[in-house]
């Protein structure tokens, strides 16, 4: 304590000289060491903090329905403006009225063509029930001729059955025959071979061929037989047919007529189709003069100006945005950020109109952005890019009702919590964000990178 106290005594005693004081340390250097020590902490502190990866995109404001996106509407049919019956910017509801045409072509100029067209009709059926009457009289014929054929025919089938039997019976006697031939012509081998051996006397032998020429003559009188009864069966056949071709001649020409009959009912029933069809076709083109909104929405812009303009089929007339869309954000991504993003991902969004402070990596301090999540991801890609559409995460905080359809809109997909230290390391070496997330990992792959720097500095 003595030698403090003598210590600050000394340096007082010191400073009571100019030189002394210009040789000792300044305090200004102390206090700028002090600081940059602080401050390299509070960065080396704050390079610890979370920081949330997100990829970045720009797109603008759409519908999630096609139905729900600025249509136009057009003639179904061509005529000429008789009358308008909106203006632009004002509402309509389904099948309000819009425009009034009238007719421009020749055919349909007639006030009573319909009446007209109705009597053309009933000529036609008319027609047709007469044709169909004759029709059936040449049915009634064809079914007596045939009945007739029926009578004629069944005397000619029963001697044909007749003749059929027969061959029958007599080709059942000529298997019989042939197994008895079979039988005697075994026995008379054997009959031979004993009497070559001595076992059997010649007397024996020609009794057994004699029975073997009996059974022989006997096959040839059933075979004879057979042949017999075939000629007679076909014969019968020949008869039947010429009986057949003869009342045939007759039942074809009633049929010929028949069927000319026929292909005149059914070219009559096509004209009447036809008839009716252009009848329908015409009272639906009377509900087409009046140009009808296809739902509720608001009239944008008239595509046609003017009266008496004449408008072509298919022509556009005027261009409605439908009242209540579901509203979305299309925003177009690199393919190298599409692995990183699923359906259900949220998004933060920045429509262009609305004042924001954007945080991209800490969402939940800024404000003016808007949540939203991933609904629908393109297969394909447009202009090397692929569109992506969001819309709102949840009814608690709802998008500005102002929005239009068409309006710039800025999005940050959220991905995974990483150390903000890691984050600029990743952005200097243009590293895609880290879809897994996992810091350890993150960790791992800086010291593996650092590493090679170290040696290199060695």
């Amino acid at each position: 304590m003595i030698r403090q106290v003598k210590k600050y005594q000394f340096s007082q005693e010191l400073e009571q000289y100019e030189s002394f004081r210009l040789l000792g340390k300044p305090r200004l250097g102390k206090s700028v060491a002090y600081w940059c020590v602080g401050l390299f902490s509070l960065i080396f502190l704050a390079s610890w903090l979370p920081w949330t990866q997100n990829i970045r995109s720009a797109g603008s404001v759409t519908t999630l329905q096609p139905q729900d996106r600025p249509q136009t509407v057009h003639s179904t049919i061509a005529g000429r403006i008789e009358q308008w019956r909106v203006q632009e910017g004002q509402k309509v509801k389904k099948g309000d009225t819009l425009v009034v045409l009238s007719e421009v072509k020749e055919k349909y100029f007639d006030p009573q063509l319909l009446p007209r067209m109705q009597e053309q009709l009933q000529a036609k059926e008319g027609s047709l029930q007469a044709t169909q009457a004759k029709a059936e009289a040449l049915t009634q014929q064809i079914a007596a001729l045939q009945e007739g054929l029926q009578f004629s025919l069944e005397k000619a089938r029963n001697k044909a059955r007749q003749a059929y039997l027969k061959v029958q019976s007599d080709s059942a006697d000529l298997v019989a025959i042939r197994a008895e031939y079979e039988v005697a012509q075994a026995q008379f081998a054997r009959q031979e071979k004993l009497y070559a051996q001595g076992l059997k006397s010649l007397t024996e032998l020609e009794s057994r061929r004699l029975k073997f020429q009996e059974v022989r003559a006997k096959l040839q009188s059933t075979q004879n037989k057979l042949s017999i009864s075939r000629n007679e069966q076909q014969n019968a056949r020949i008869e039947l047919a010429s009986l057949q071709a003869e009342y045939q001649d007759k039942i074809s020409k009633a049929q010929s007529d028949l069927n000319a009959t026929r292909a005149y009912v059914n070219d009559t029933k096509g004209e009447i189709s036809k008839a009716k069809n252009e009848y329908a076709s015409t009272q639906i083109r009377n509900s087409f003069y009046q140009i009808t909104a296809p739902q509720d929405g608001y009239v944008v812009r008239a595509l046609k100006s003017g009266l008496g303009e004449t408008i072509k089929e298919g022509e556009a007339v005027c261009s409605i945005m439908p009242a209540n869309p579901q509203l979305a954000v299309q925003l177009y991504v690199h393919p190298m950020d599409i692995p990183l993003l699923d359906v259900g991902r949220p998004v933060r969004l920045q429509f262009e109109g609305w004042p924001a402070l954007v945080f991209s990596g800490w969402p939940n301090v800024g404000f003016g952005t808007f949540g939203g999540k991933v609904a629908v991801i393109d297969n394909i890609d447009s202009q090397g890019k692929y569109r992506v559409l969001v819309v709102p995460e949840n009814a608690e905080t709802p998008w500005p009702e102002a929005i239009r359809i068409g309006s710039g809109a800025y999005g940050w997909a959220m991905l995974n919590d990483v150390p903000i230290w890691y984050e600029l390391w990743r952005q200097l070496n243009a590293f895609p964000p880290d879809f897994v997330g996992a810091v350890d990992g993150a960790q791992k792959g800086s010291e593996k990178e650092t590493t090679p720097k170290a040696e290199d500095k060695k």
